[in-house]
């Protein structure tokens, strides 16, 4: 669990590195490009990911290019208080029902309670935005499609993973593949402005980069020793901690409704660990 919540907090923070940028699509190019280096460097000392795992891998790496365009979409316009907890918040309900089917996982009454809790928690914080007269349908739309896309990489990668034989081998090469990728879009889209802006920012493309990395490099190990749904719903307390960096960071406002939303998910992620 103390993992799990760890990984949370990493994969706060390269968000927060992606919407406190100007260029959206290059922010997410340079922290998948910079997760891709930190991924590529770890397969020396990694054994290859069992066969069966390869396809799950191809899949879920084309999947993540796609939640990453939709998130530059997002980030470009939405508050990152508002739209990433819609993301995030709808995605774990949406997990422990698909799992439920392709994955045949079976949970306790307690831990639904607590992958709800999470959830309501989590949708409390963009409810308030709604109430504030922020509601924008438009961001709303997005970021539940790339709550979907969440919902469907994520059971992809937690059947994946288990067949990989080892969990770091198959995120290592899952996000070498989407950093190759993303870098041949960048130069052929926007090389000029790309090789300008990188280099001053390589810093930030491989703290992010690694954050990213490390924060589902754990999620996928959990994923092998608890069911996929508990894991997804304690990595969305990532939210939490995002609120925190938006309020700090990049002076979002920060009001009841978060400590009411921080109290849900609290007790959600406690009744995770008790059941």
């Amino acid at each position: 669990m103390t993992a799990v919540l760890f990984g949370a907090l990493l994969h706060a923070s390269w968000n927060a590195i992606i919407k406190s940028g100007e260029s959206k699509v290059l922010d997410i190019a340079i922290v998948v490009c910079g997760a891709g280096l930190v991924a590529a460097a770890t397969l020396f000392f990694l054994p290859l990911p069992a066969a069966g795992s390869w396809p799950y891998l191809v899949v879920s790496a084309v999947i993540q290019l796609a939640y990453f365009a939709v998130i530059a979409a997002v980030y470009r316009t939405g508050d990152l208080s508002y739209v990433y907890p819609i993301m995030r918040g709808s995605a774990p309900l949406l997990t422990a029902l698909v799992a439920g089917v392709f994955v045949g996982e079976r949970l306790a009454s307690g831990a639904w309670a607590g992958i709800v809790l999470i959830s309501a928690g989590i949708l409390l914080l963009a409810a308030n935005q709604w109430r504030s007269e922020r509601f924008d349908l438009a961001q709303t739309l997005l970021a539940l499609g790339n709550a979907a896309l969440i919902c469907v990489y994520t059971v992809v990668d937690g059947i994946g993973t288990r067949l990989s034989g080892n969990a770091f081998s198959y995120v290592g090469w899952m996000m070498a593949l989407d950093g190759i990728a993303m870098a041949v879009f960048v130069l052929a889209r926007y090389r000029e402005q790309a090789m300008r802006e990188f280099p001053p920012r390589w810093h930030l493309g491989l703290g992010g980069g690694f954050c990213a990395w490390a924060s589902y490099g754990i999620a996928l190990w959990a994923m092998t020793r608890a069911p996929v749904a508990m894991v997804a719903a304690l990595r969305e307390t990532s939210v939490i901690f995002a609120t925190v960096l938006a309020a700090v960071v990049l002076k979002e406002k920060f009001s009841n409704a978060r400590y009411a939303a921080a109290f849900l998910v609290c007790v959600g992620a406690i009744s995770l660990k008790i059941f």
